[in-house]
């Protein structure tokens, strides 16, 4: 560990929630839920009002309605997100060339690395300074930790939640770290929080207390020697500024079981297209399908096949996944199915099945068919039988006569809209029926209007 608290964590504040609620004056301050909104769906994030009603991310959509039945609930934006973590990340990189990102909304800084900072004071006033260009930039706040280690300054983050900075003085870790809950540190979930508490290890303090042996036999040789150094506030983990991918996946859930099998298999060459196009994306290629299987009794299986040599090729995937789920007996339905990519690589084996040559133009097409945002989440409209058109929750549209707004709700052939932009004042509700020729998809509006563009404060809305 080093003498100087210059290694900093931030983290954004219920970062889609927060960003909903910026984008939307009519949600602010109040209770908001971003994910899944289907029967199966799971909260991505809650608003902090949200989470006086004991809504938590991760937790089922299902749970969340019925703990908090007057939040807004709304489908996540992921491009929209993904644009404000561009500008967050951006700031980082101009502290240190080493940033470590763990999600869109996490991420270690090295500021020595960059010589932005040298010592405690220094280390304060560069998070500060953070602090403010964040808000400034986004318009959303980010809380910051410093440390001189990784695991303390993430610590510290946690304690400075929501919109605040700790920094935790070298030689100080022990007394602080010693009457937290053994669950602060990381890499102990709930299994391993419960065994400890069992066997009367509650807090950082008794965790140490107990000694690496009696770690070991409880939790296994790799477990509790880790387990100890951190209760002794040891980490010497660098921060690293690329993180290797591992996998490339994707998956999707279902609202009603699926029985026929022919569908079963039609949703895993969709999935493996989807994977393939992220794994293109990244400039990856990999050697190891995997089939991801979760059946009607919640039972989870996994399948998976090493190639000869890495691929990107879709019909290869596809092919290879269909083998998969041969093995798989989807007889009493299935509620969840994913396809992944393991034994990641930078380059590609050519041609590595005859039975893949000659399709690359029917691949281009299969990938083109599905070129939109990936599990219709992402989506503002969707067509389905009939021409008919779906609104997403919370996604943005703009209307030929009334400009900019939102999707409020849809349904029963209706689609709900508030029109408002981020800089404007609470806008007003209208109906509209859903396959309306003038409401139409739109862009998300940048949370803070560019400099020299006063009047885009309220272009485009109409009371």
């Amino acid at each position: 560990m080093r003498n100087a608290p210059t290694i900093l964590h931030l983290d954004m504040d219920a970062f889609y929630a927060s960003a909903e609620q910026a984008s939307k004056p009519s949600l602010r301050g109040k209770a908001v839920i971003v994910g899944g909104l289907g029967p199966r769906g799971v909260v991505a994030t809650a608003s902090y009002e949200a989470r006086v009603f004991g809504v938590r991310s991760a937790m089922p959509m299902a749970q969340a309605r019925r703990l908090a039945p007057n939040a807004a609930y709304l489908v996540p934006r992921f491009g929209f997100y993904r644009a404000i973590s561009e500008q967050v990340m951006g700031l980082l990189h101009a502290l240190s060339p080493l940033v470590e990102p763990l999600s869109l909304d996490e991420a270690f800084v090295d500021l020595e690395a960059g010589e932005a900072a040298w010592d405690e004071a220094s280390a304060r006033l560069v998070g500060e300074k953070l602090r403010a260009d964040i808000r400034a930039g986004t318009g959303l706040t980010g809380s910051v930790g410093l440390a001189a280690s990784k695991m303390l300054a993430k610590i510290a983050s946690e304690e400075a939640k929501p919109d605040g900075l700790v920094l935790i003085e070298p030689g100080t870790e022990r007394a602080m770290l010693g009457p937290m809950p053994v669950r602060i540190l990381p890499g102990v979930g709930p299994a391993t929080g419960d065994h400890l508490r069992r066997a009367g290890i509650t807090t950082v303090d008794e965790l140490a207390e107990a000694g690496e042996d009696e770690l070991v036999r409880l939790l296994g040789k790799a477990h509790g020697h880790a387990l100890y150094a951190m209760a002794l506030a040891r980490d010497d983990r660098p921060v690293v500024a690329e993180r290797e991918a591992k996998s490339v996946s994707v998956e999707d859930t279902y609202d009603v079981d699926i029985h026929d099998r022919l569908r079963v298999g039609m949703e895993v060459q969709r999935l493996a297209d989807r994977c393939v196009r992220r794994l293109r994306g990244a400039g990856l290629s990999g050697r190891t399908i995997v089939l991801k299987v979760r059946r009607y009794d919640f039972s989870t299986l996994t399948r998976s096949e090493t190639l000869r040599g890495p691929t990107d090729d879709p019909a290869v995937v596809r092919e290879a996944a269909a083998r998969l789920l041969e093995s798989v007996d989807t007889t009493g339905g299935v509620r969840l199915l994913g396809v992944g990519v393991s034994g990641l690589a930078d380059y590609t084996q050519e041609d590595l099945f005859a039975q893949a040559a000659g399709v690359g133009e029917a691949e281009e097409a299969a990938e083109a068919e599905h070129s939109s945002e990936e599990g219709g989440a992402g989506a503002a409209e969707v067509q389905v039988g009939g021409g008919e058109r779906r609104w997403a929750a919370g996604h943005d549209v703009r209307h030929a006569e009334f400009g900019h707004g939102w999707v409020q709700g849809s349904g029963l052939g209706r689609v709900t809209v508030r029109f408002e932009t981020p800089q404007s004042e609470v806008g007003r509700v209208r109906t509209f029926r859903v396959d309306d020729a003038e409401l139409e998809p739109a862009e998300p509006l940048p949370l803070v209007p560019a400099a020299g563009r006063p009047g885009a404060a309220v272009d485009g809305v109409r009371a």
